[in-house]
């Protein structure tokens, strides 16, 4: 048996408010609904490449977010997935990868075996990670579960890479948690972080950074001796997006530190399986210049920081309903959610999603473009719950700004 931290983000963070002092123009409601309805009309499929736009001095157009609603619990005893059946009876994180017409959901440290009362990662068991996969195309009432890769003969969920589940004194390796992920044609990468000490609430020790591979749909795993990123790195943990640059496809990977309380930087690798597991081929974004270039660098101590603050769990993703990106992450025990302008930003200022009060011991809101509605405006995601310890789906609606809004004029 074994206890993670008592879950505490860190110090309560409250939102600034937005600024007043970008470029802005008005323009009619109706107007802005008929641009969003165009632009909704033809985004691209959710999986390909989102092709690069960065436009610093474009107006930030989301106002807030309505409508944030618990639709269903996913995994545990009170889940709408019987996942008792496959040995899960607590879990959390629960991000989302792609794979073909299957979609991954990758959870981090799973127990079989939990007492009724039991609170956080605790109970017998215990696999590092696991992952469900389902077709579910259909997220408005949760997602049902098709199976879980991989699986055991008796249908138990197996560990995707174990950790060694060393004594948590700093000195071995506690577990593997994954972060995040990407598809590389039909290759399938998990990053994941090698724990080796559960600290202080939302502070923890890590040994590396890793990639693990599946040739399988995630029915297989192998974790590769290399690219590897140190414990003290900025990309420790990251998220993941398919971008299209100047005719190349990229894999850009927005990292922050082990624990809850670092910022975000970012780094990209060309989308060829020889380049993803060539630690040479990975570039850090390392600023822009004077006239707005984006300087890239193959040393990782150039990397600049893209999005300062104390940044958890952090999930990203292109909103074809904002043509913006989008960020959500978890800080000081509440969820947030920002655009961005680009994958290096600006950032625009952090809208609150969910608090500690309606959602006790939430973190790790997961985003992903396969889930979401009404033409992009309402987007699906994970969060998980530390006391159930279990993983929940909940949707929120994307508000815009009519006074910031889109210029007309900028939309074509």
């Amino acid at each position: 048996m074994r206890m993670h931290e008592q879950f505490l983000a860190g110090p309560t963070s409250r939102p600034p408010r937005r600024s007043r002092h970008r470029r802005r123009r008005r323009f009619a409601a109706i107007g802005a609904v008929a641009l969003v309805v165009a632009i909704s009309a033809c985004a691209p499929s959710p999986d390909d490449p989102v092709p690069l736009r960065a436009d610093p001095d474009a107006p930030f157009v989301l106002a807030g977010v309505s409508g944030v609603t618990q639709i269903a619990q996913l995994t545990g005893p009170d889940g709408i997935n019987d996942t008792a059946a496959a040995g899960v009876a607590g879990t959390d994180l629960g991000w989302m990868l792609a794979a073909g017409d299957r979609t991954l959901f990758v959870f981090g440290d799973t127990f079989g075996d939990r007492a009724p009362d039991a609170v956080g990662a605790q109970g017998g068991f215990w696999r590092s990670n696991v992952s469900a996969w389902t077709t579910d195309d259909d997220p408005s009432d949760g997602i049902t579960f098709d199976g879980w890769a991989p699986a055991d003969d008796l249908g138990l969920a197996e560990a995707l890479v174990e950790g060694e589940h060393d004594a948590n004194d700093g000195t071995g390796e506690v577990t593997k948690i994954p972060t995040g992920g990407f598809a590389v044609g039909e290759t399938l990468y998990l990053s994941y972080m090698s724990v080796s000490f559960w600290g202080e609430p939302g502070a923890w020790d890590a040994a590396y950074a890793g990639l693990a591979r599946s040739t399988d749909g995630g029915d297989s795993w192998e974790a590769l001796a290399a690219p590897r990123w140190a414990g003290t790195s900025n990309f420790v943990q990251v998220t993941t997006a398919l971008v299209s640059d100047g005719g190349a496809d990229y894999v850009y990977l927005w990292g922050i530190p082990a624990g809850r309380f670092g910022a975000v930087q970012l780094m990209r690798v060309r989308a060829t399986t020889a380049e993803v597991e060539d630690p040479s081929a990975y570039q850090y974004f390392a600023g822009t210049d004077g006239e707005g270039g984006v300087r890239w660098s193959p040393h990782e101590e150039a990397a600049e920081t893209v999005l300062p603050g104390s940044i958890g769990e952090l999930s990203v993703m292109w909103s074809s309903y904002l043509e913006r990106w989008v960020m959500t992450y978890s800080d000081g025990g509440s969820a947030y959610i920002r655009e961005g302008l680009s994958p290096w930003g600006p950032w625009g200022e952090p809208i609150p999603i969910a608090s500690p009060s309606e959602y006790p011991g939430l973190y790790a809101p997961y985003l992903h473009p396969r889930y979401v509605d009404d033409g992009g405006r309402r987007l699906y995601f994970t969060m998980s719950l530390w006391e159930p310890y279990n993983v929940f789906w909940f949707s929120l609606d994307l508000d815009l700004d009519l006074d910031l809004g889109l210029d007309l004029d900028r939309a074509d």
